[in-house]
């Protein structure tokens, strides 16, 4: 499985989540360096828990599926 399937695999994993509340996450790059960069989208793009959002959902179960990721960022 591939660095990109495995991030894929994660954001399928908290999906539902974002998707309740009118979200969704799409993964835009992941750099040589483990560098995630995902685009928060629908309701989670202009949402005042956004931040949280990536940094406790988003950030933690794509690190947790794939450790060697160091840093996800939103753009």
């Amino acid at each position: 499985m591939t660095l990109k399937e495995k991030v894929e695999k994660a954001l399928v994993s908290i999906r539902p989540h974002l998707q309740a509340d009118g979200g969704n996450v799409e993964l835009i790059d992941i750099s040589e360096d483990g560098i995630v960069k995902v685009k928060l989208k629908g309701a989670c793009s202009s949402c005042p828990m956004a931040t949280m959002t990536l940094q406790h959902g988003v950030t933690n179960a794509i690190k947790e599926a794939v450790p060697e990721i160091k840093e996800v960022q939103a753009i």
